[in-house]
């Protein structure tokens, strides 16, 4: 299941200023898995986007490959 916490990843090291500091973690459960995404405190609102679009359109993506893989996918963004 990697893909998908390379896939945040790479979304992510383009948005923002400070690629260095982007730093992705993955917990896998037994129906969901946690992807938890890390980012420098400037950079959270180009992660996040306007009205939260980029976020949304980020979990949208992980929904569609966690529903294939019959998984939960969860995308908390902190700083």
């Amino acid at each position: 299941m990697g893909r998908m916490k390379d896939l945040v990843e790479l979304a992510a090291k383009s948005l923002v200023d400070r690629p260095e500091a982007v730093e992705v973690k993955e917990v896998e459960g037994e129906h969901t898995i946690l992807i938890e995404l890390k980012v420098d405190k400037g950079d959270l609102g180009k992660v996040i986007g306007k009205q939260g679009r980029i976020a949304r359109a980020l979990r949208t993506i992980l929904g569609a490959m966690g529903r294939k893989a019959n998984k939960r996918i969860i995308l908390d963004i902190v700083e």
